[in-house]
């Protein structure tokens, strides 16, 4: 089933390859908007699959929007996304 969930930390196209390339294997196509903030992902999955969702882009450093994240894992989560954004621009 179509779900859309908001994500943290997404700035750019860099950001958006990371997500679909690194994404894909585990959960198939996934669709960024660039056009809203927080920006929103889209993808096709069960229920039972969202848990493994969050902690990939927690590993990624893109958290959704509603996670229950300390300071510090906030900031630890900012600091992948800035690394995570450079791949996906060098990969595009």
């Amino acid at each position: 089933m179509k779900q859309t969930y908001e994500v943290l930390n997404v700035k750019c196209r860099g950001c958006a390859n990371t997500l679909t390339t690194k994404l894909a294997d585990e959960f198939g196509e996934v669709e960024v908007n660039l056009e809203v903030d927080p920006r929103q992902i889209t993808l096709d999955i069960e229920e039972f699959k969202v848990p493994a969702l969050r902690k990939a882009l927690i590993r990624l450093g893109y958290p959704m929007s509603d996670e229950d994240l300390s300071k510090l894992e906030g900031f630890t989560t900012t600091a992948k996304s800035f690394v995570s954004c450079a791949v996906g621009k060098m990969n595009t």
